[in-house]
């Protein structure tokens, strides 16, 4: 189901003035998690996890909005959070019951979608979303997470 053009649009101006506030990151990002889940009818849950600066391959759950979680803390290659972390590449999951690496976050999930952010050229956290409709993501789900991702970036 794809994002509209005007919607990207739209979406990316309202998150490039969240970005440029002089918030604290997390308030940020707890705001463009709110924006996406609200504007985007396929987008279920919505977070982010960064790098632990203290273990360097594990993901920390940060803000997120939707059901709540057990996956706090994920090691790189586990789970597609993980496995996204181990490689540095975006995953879709069209349907997560067929992986047979998926952490469970809900009997409700059917697809995911996870997309590493990177500051000069290090990985800093990334962006999880979780969907109630299989095979509901693709390419055109991922450009607009890239350009979500630079926006991001700079205070993940």
């Amino acid at each position: 189901m794809p994002i509209s053009d005007r919607l990207q649009t739209l979406l990316l101006k309202e998150i490039n003035e969240i970005a440029g506030r002089s918030d604290k990151p997390d308030s940020k990002l707890a705001d463009i998690c709110q924006l996406l889940k609200d504007k985007v009818a396929h987008y279920d849950w919505v977070g982010f996890y960064t790098v632990n600066p203290e273990r360097e391959r594990e993901l920390v759950l940060g803000p997120y909005v939707g059901e709540p979680t057990d996956h706090t803390r994920i090691p790189f290659g586990r789970g597609i959070c993980g496995q996204a972390a181990e490689t540095g590449e975006a995953i879709i999951a069209s349907d997560v019951s067929a992986e047979p690496n998926y952490l469970s976050c809900g009997i409700n999930v059917k697809s995911e979608i996870v997309l590493p952010i990177a500051h000069e050229g290090v990985m800093r956290g990334q962006i999880d979303i979780d969907s109630h409709t299989i095979s509901v993501f693709d390419e055109s789900d991922q450009a607009f997470l890239e350009m979500v991702g630079c926006l991001v970036s700079e205070f993940l």
